[in-house]
């Protein structure tokens, strides 16, 4: 019964997948186009999704608020002639309208805080403008049927068909192979049940696990994918996960956030390093009015009463002179010996009162 619910919403999304990709000749053109000031190149678009990467590492969104954020951006991208000056914004407000479909409200940054931690150059209002031109283009079907649907469910099968949980392939490796893949746009071009079909088959190559293949290929039968077409995108998976494996390739979800700040915040941020104030040294030891005059005569001013070693120098080595730390370099001398006879005064009247 749970196969058959899952090879049912399998065929579902399988279905609609085709509504929600980008228009193929828009992204063969945005491939064509050279960098320059006036359109957008591939390798700019991928410089974005990188950066859509990052901060959703940052903000801490899901994986598939990453993922719907990049189809908003490419389906956006392949329909309308974007100039790059425009590309910031259009990115942090699919980002944004990924966010609002797909994490809980609670977790939803504000877009004040999005736009100054991507440090991008406009305004509040120019991001909800943006997000209102994006949702009337894309004609509001914001929330897609994407690659990572079909991997969430063909990892569902292969869990419900597997009989031991050692041959079970990793959903997290899974999604980090799905993100580095979507970082390029050639793969922006391949049907979603196809993508991620090909990874789970990537995966099973590589713990070679005979009953996965099995499952994986009763899955193709009942998508009905091509062995020709699985074969191509296998292959390109393949390449791209040896390109990202290698050391020349930088990872987007290691990658740090470069702050960019004037010289007067520069010179702020260093003025803002203040010392420790300095502060007397306080006795840790005491003295307990209801004792014995042994009991007073024991409270002194020696090392024992100032703490281990561990919580500093004791108030002997303040005659030595002052060290080199400016935290010691207002240690006190210690007080008065009246303070002593006023104390024993003090004992001597509770021993008669007693």
């Amino acid at each position: 019964m749970e196969a058959f619910k899952l090879m049912r919403e399998l065929k579902a999304n399988f279905e609609q997948e085709s509504i929600y990709l980008p228009r193929e000749k828009g992204l063969i053109l945005l491939e064509s186009n050279l960098e320059n000031d006036k359109q957008i190149s591939a390798r700019c678009r991928d410089a974005k999704v990188e950066d859509l990467w990052s901060l959703t590492s940052f903000f801490g969104y899901s994986t598939q608020t990453f993922v719907q954020a990049v189809n908003l951006l490419d389906r956006f991208l392949a329909m309308m002639k974007i100039q790059p000056k425009h590309l910031s914004c259009i990115t942090i407000s699919c980002l944004h309208m990924a966010a609002k479909v797909v994490e809980e409200e609670c977790n939803i940054s504000s877009t004040h805080d999005l736009i100054r931690i991507s440090q991008c150059k406009f305004t509040i209002s120019d991001l909800n403008r943006m997000e209102n031109i994006i949702s009337e283009k894309l004609n509001f079907k914001c929330k897609a049927v994407t690659a990572l649907t079909f991997l969430h469910l063909y990892h569902e099968v292969t869990l419900l068909h597997t009989s031991e949980r050692k041959d079970s392939v990793s959903l997290d490796k899974l999604e980090a192979q799905l993100k580095a893949c979507l970082c390029r746009i050639v793969f922006s071009k391949a049907k979603p049940s196809v993508l991620a079909l090909s990874l789970l088959a990537q995966e099973i190559e590589a713990i070679q696990s005979v009953d996965m293949l099995e499952i994986a290929l009763c899955v193709q039968r009942h998508l009905k994918i091509a062995d020709r077409e699985l074969l191509y995108w296998r292959e390109l998976v393949a390449k791209c996960m040896a390109d990202y494996s290698s050391p020349e390739c930088s990872k987007p979800d290691n990658k740090k956030l470069v702050w960019i700040v004037s010289r007067r915040t520069a010179q702020n941020l260093h003025s803002s390093y203040y010392s420790v104030p300095e502060l007397p040294t306080i006795p840790e030891g005491g003295w307990d009015e209801s004792g014995s005059e042994d009991s007073c005569e024991d409270m002194s001013w020696g090392e024992d009463s100032l703490g281990s070693d561990t919580d500093g120098p004791c108030i002997s080595q303040a005659y030595k002179g002052p060290t080199s730390s400016p935290l010691h370099h207002t240690t006190r001398e210690p007080p008065h010996p009246r303070v002593t006879k006023s104390t024993e005064l003090r004992c001597n009247k509770l021993n008669k009162d007693c």
